[in-house]
């Protein structure tokens, strides 16, 4: 078993109990057997493509546009920017860009 963390609390034998009890009166669960792991097949062989989606992943950009950097804004500049939803660093970084060019 790994080793765990110091501040994980483990349930008691009354809770395990317990926990397993409800498991087991639940009609949407079962233990799954050596049968079922018999029948069980690799996700690449059910899905491939999905399987190499997920390996492939985005990668490490070729030439590189960017840099990270850790900046603190008040909160209201955040607030503002990401109430605006997906892109709002994107659009944080057009704004900053306008103002330091005065572009329009």
């Amino acid at each position: 078993m790994p080793k765990l963390k110091p501040d994980t609390i483990m349930p008691t034998l009354e809770e395990d109990a317990a926990i397993n009890a409800g498991i087991a009166a639940d009609p949407d669960t079962k233990e799954l057997d050596d049968a079922w792991f018999a029948r069980a097949r690799p996700a690449s062989v059910v899905d491939p493509e999905l399987v190499e989606r997920v390996r492939r992943g985005r990668g490490r950009q070729k030439a590189p546009t960017k840099e990270q950097v850790t900046i603190r804004l008040d909160a209201d500049i955040t607030a503002h920017f990401r109430a605006g939803g997906s892109g709002w660093q994107t659009r944080l970084n057009d704004t900053l860009r306008r103002a330091v060019f005065r572009r329009p």
